[in-house]
């Protein structure tokens, strides 16, 4: 049996990094990509990455390269591609210019791997999974965006730093938007199966919750010269790795919602079942009016978002 084959377009630190990740867990053969303007940068990465192969005892086959036609028929996509924050920066200042960058990589994704499932690391993350679907015209299903998990696990650290315990007894959900907009699901969020509600006041909950919500932004800030990136690119690993092995993890991810929640024709954080086909289901949860409405407001500014990238590009 082959190796899967995950192809990682930007080389830059999330995706170097995943890289490192998904050779380390040996997820199968990967392609570390980047613009010509690069140069040796990806290659360089992906040698010192195969030369830490005997420490660790991975058989990944790790290559550094240029071009798309290095990347042909790759089971799994990741584009990490496109300008990073910078201090002071938003979200949707990246808007213009990525959305420019992910058009042009999508249009080689869909020439060069056009049976890959794609998932979308690149910010502004909403809009840029959405025009990543309709460029390379994929099944919805096969376009994801890697926000949830991310999220989710900023939010299961800050709970288990405030209650003092095992990040692996914490289990959380968040729903909708990447950024401020998420929206926490106290009802699915448990300690060793106990109830955060019963564990944390309601304005300590509330100071957590929006820690999560500018998590990245806080590393920006703490960096000065860059953002987060172990992170992001272990959430990346870990989707990489539901569908590579077809693991059916039900996990948080920007999915496109064909009426479910209410939701018609966008990308939106929401539960999913995560496997060998990409999206194989959404899990439609009942919600409370409080998390319909906070649910309705972050739908309304992904809406906001794409209707703003529709014009610049």
């Amino acid at each position: 049996m082959k190796r899967a084959k995950i192809t990682i377009v930007g080389a830059g630190n999330v995706g170097a990094t995943t890289a490192h990740w998904c050779a380390a867990a040996e997820l199968g053969d990967i392609v570390l990509l980047d613009i010509p303007e690069a140069g040796d940068m990806p290659r360089g990465k992906a040698l010192d990455l195969m030369q830490a192969s005997p420490i660790f005892g991975f058989d990944s086959k790790v290559t550094g390269t240029n071009d798309y036609a290095d990347s042909k028929c790759s089971d799994v996509v990741v584009i990490t591609a496109g300008i990073p924050r910078k201090p002071g920066m938003s979200r949707d200042d990246l808007l213009a210019t990525n959305a420019k960058i992910m058009t042009a990589v999508c249009e080689q994704v869909k020439r060069t791997s056009p049976d890959a499932i794609v998932i979308v690391v690149s910010n502004p993350l909403d809009a840029m999974v959405q025009q990543a679907q309709k460029v390379t015209g994929f099944p919805p299903a096969r376009v994801i965006g890697q926000a949830g998990v991310l999220d989710t696990a900023r939010y299961r650290t800050f709970l288990a730093m405030e209650l003092g315990v095992s990040v692996e007894d914490v289990s959380a959900l968040l729903m909708g938007g990447h950024g401020d907009t998420m929206v926490p699901m106290p009802s699915c969020t448990s300690v060793g199966g106990i109830p955060v509600t019963s564990l944390v006041k309601p304005e300590r909950l509330a100071e957590i919750v929006d820690r999560t919500a500018k998590g990245g932004a806080e590393i920006v800030s703490l960096l000065k010269t860059g953002s987060a990136y172990y992170a992001p690119a272990a959430a990346t690993a870990q989707m990489v790795e539901a569908i590579v092995r077809d693991k059916k993890r039900l996990i948080p991810c920007a999915a496109y919602c064909d009426k479910q929640y209410g939701v018609g024709g966008y990308y939106v954080g929401v539960p999913v079942v995560l496997g060998s086909g990409g999206v194989e289901k959404i899990i439609e949860l009942e919600l409370t009016d409080t998390e319909r409405a906070a649910f309705t407001k972050s739908v309304d500014a992904v809406k906001e978002l794409v209707a703003t990238m529709a014009k610049l590009v």
